[in-house]
């Protein structure tokens, strides 16, 4: 039997799914991973430097070690797998981010679309799809782009 999911509650920094069985619990660490997951397997697979890039720029951005950043990625990977509705899931869970953390988040999807040294298409189209899921303000992504530009040139 397959259960449905109650309407998500906000608590906090936190987003809450139950079902009759389960509570699932999202925050924004776990959005942040799903979303750079969402990116790098543009192009069909994830590289070694997609990976390293993903650990190093979670751990700078919540301060948290590498292992628990290779596990927030691990759990978006196997969710994206499984989960039928992983874009809504990643739009609800959105609500959660202002705009300057969305203006972050945009930044650090650049990075992991450049870590592999090749930009393809199919990533951009993901970091597009990706912005449009959760909702990043035209002029926010483009600051996110101008910032991007400046660090790679610098």
């Amino acid at each position: 039997m397959i259960e449905e999911p109650k309407e998500p509650r906000f608590e906090d920094d936190q987003m809450i799914v139950e079902t009759q069985s389960t509570t699932e619990v999202y925050d924004t660490r776990y959005l942040v991973a799903a979303l750079l997951v969402l990116v790098a397997k543009g192009d069909g697979n994830i590289s070694s430097e997609e990976s390293a890039e993903m650990v190093g720029l979670i751990n700078d951005f919540f301060g948290i070690s590498s292992a628990e950043s290779l596990s927030l990625l691990t759990n978006a990977i196997e969710e994206a797998a499984e989960n039928p509705d992983f874009e809504g899931l990643l739009r609800d869970i959105s609500k959660l981010l202002s705009v300057a953390e969305k203006e972050e988040v945009a930044l650090m999807m650049l990075k992991v679309v450049a870590a592999d040294g090749h930009r393809d298409a199919e990533e951009m189209e993901k970091l597009r799809l990706a912005a449009e899921i959760i909702e990043i303000p035209p002029d926010t992504l483009h600051r996110a782009y101008d910032r991007y530009f400046e660090e790679t040139q610098a």
